[in-house]
């Protein structure tokens, strides 16, 4: 997920590391910070790929500041990451609201639609926080303990929203592609669609 936001925050415009830590803070938040340890190698593993280049300018003090910037191949790769994301970054949260914030920069709309419509894909396999002895998800309604309920109400919400989104923007995208019954939120079986990190 680093190195993704690293390639889509750069695809914008070039950036100085305190710039693009700053803006990889804001986008994973205190779920997943970001700490100097972990983005400056990443950094450094990218420039060595060749998929970004440093450029050092004037600094507002004594020191020179380092500019960070894509190569022509750190964008082509930022495409590729984005046309075909890992099965991770479909079904772990997190990593897919990463990948979306960055799936404009892939300009042809059947392709955005068709990474939606995989975790759409993934969000209709029956799951659950928890299992009974038969390996079958637990409802909400026939979980006795309060806490694991609120966990599977909140999940069961969560989805549902997501999954309306999905809809909605995948209409968009390809409008013609669409019946309307094919993705109906209000379609939705009350089961927990999501498996948990």
């Amino acid at each position: 997920m680093l190195t993704l936001a690293i390639l889509g925050f750069l695809y914008d415009q070039p950036l100085h590391g305190y710039e693009l830590k700053s803006r990889i803070t804001g986008l994973t938040g205190h779920v997943r910070p970001v700490s100097d340890g972990a983005l400056y190698p990443a950094i450094t593993r990218l420039e060595k790929a060749g998929l970004l280049r440093r450029r050092t300018e004037p600094g507002t003090g004594a020191a020179p500041r380092q500019t960070l910037e894509l190569t022509d191949e750190g964008r082509a790769e930022l495409q590729r990451r984005l046309a075909d994301p890992e099965q991770a970054e479909i079904t772990d949260q997190i990593r897919f609201f990463a990948l979306a914030a960055f799936l404009h920069h892939l300009a042809d709309p059947v392709r955005q639609s068709a990474v939606l419509r995989r975790r759409l894909a993934f969000l209709d396999e029956p799951s659950s926080f928890f299992y009974d002895g038969d390996g079958e998800p637990v409802r909400a309604e026939t979980e006795p303990n309060p806490f694991r309920r609120g966990m599977l109400l909140v999940a069961r919400a969560s989805t549902a929203a997501e999954r309306a989104w999905l809809a909605e923007t995948i209409a968009a995208l390809e409008p013609a592609a669409l019946e309307p019954a094919q993705l109906e939120p209000a379609e939705l079986e009350p089961t927990v669609r999501r498996r948990p990190e």
